[in-house]
């Protein structure tokens, strides 16, 4: 008898631990506080939509493209972009993964960002700037859950592949990478300190 594993779900991890990553990150943190200050559209959008915390989804969507530092940010992540289209076997026929959107989250205390998936995408991921002790990371939902019909509920002690959900731990510094169509989310950040991250969609053209 074999068993065989088919259509894996892939999620990639890195540290970003090259030369000047610790410079780079504090101004992207400096530049990450600002924009909250500066962002009254931003802030508006937030409250709205974000409560307890702050995105420039809404309003500046593009931070590569406005910025030397989130642009020093892209060309790291195209590196690890790319490895990852490798891993997946993406045959992209001549054509590149380019970077659409960059985006800035800050999230307070009780801030939490529902289940979600990025349309039109084609990578997606998170880079961590400043995680404070006891911060959520990013769940990731099983894409098959709606179609589990009539399983009975996994082991407690099921392995990570197994699992319908899987959190993996945020720290300053980590980049994780998935396929746009994953669903995912954020539970509340129940901690006082403000967990920021810098979240980015890639498309093939």
């Amino acid at each position: 008898m074999a068993v065989q594993l088919l259509f894996p779900t892939r999620i990639y991890e890195a540290r970003l631990s090259h030369a000047g990553w610790r410079g780079l990150n504090a101004r992207l943190q400096r530049e990450c506080r600002q924009m909250r200050e500066d962002d009254l559209a931003g802030r508006r959008w937030s409250r709205r939509n974000y409560p307890g915390g702050y995105t420039s989804y809404g309003s500046a969507h593009r931070m590569h493209r406005l910025s030397p530092s989130f642009a020093a940010l892209e060309r790291i992540l195209d590196r690890h972009v790319g490895k990852f289209a490798r891993e997946l076997e993406f045959d992209l026929d001549g054509r590149n993964l380019a970077m659409t959107d960059c985006w800035v989250n800050i999230m307070g205390q009780g801030a939490a960002h529902s289940l979600h998936l990025h349309p039109l995408s084609s990578i997606s991921g998170t880079y961590y700037v400043a995680v404070p002790r006891g911060a959520p990371g990013l769940k990731f939902e099983d894409p098959r859950l709606e179609r589990f019909m009539a399983a009975p509920p996994r082991s407690s002690r099921a392995s990570r592949s197994n699992q319908p959900w899987v959190t993996l731990p945020a720290q300053a510094g980590q980049l994780l990478l998935f396929e746009s169509w994953l669903r995912h989310e954020v539970a509340p950040q129940a901690s006082a300190g403000e967990r920021i991250s810098i979240s980015f969609n890639y498309s093939w053209f």
